[in-house]
């Protein structure tokens, strides 16, 4: 996913990997667009953490978008088009106060 999003490769809007976003990583985040993109691997399946996360995120002004590995792996396209829709549909949001 990091050679599709780096360098303004996604339509040039600028991604940044592993970020540090209070008590937590993200593994991708487009700041001017407020967008955070989680790949989950199987981990993910049974945890009681990630919905308290995604609220985090969320209540800091954050859209979160969560895709599994395999489908990253198997519907690469449909993915990145999932991500360019939910930039472009709509403007940025502003920033939590």
């Amino acid at each position: 996913m990091w050679c599709i999003l780096r360098d303004r490769r996604l339509a040039g809007f600028k991604f940044r990997r592993q970020q540090p976003m209070g008590p937590y990583f993200v593994d991708f985040v487009c700041f001017s667009h407020r967008l955070i993109v989680e790949i989950d691997g199987s981990q993910h399946a049974d945890s009681t953490t990630d919905g308290a996360r995604t609220e985090w995120l969320t209540s800091q002004g954050f859209r979160v978008m969560r895709f599994w590995n395999n489908e990253v792996l198997k519907n690469e396209e449909g993915v990145c088009l999932s991500i360019l829709d939910a930039l472009t549909s709509r403007p940025p949001p502003h920033p939590a106060r």
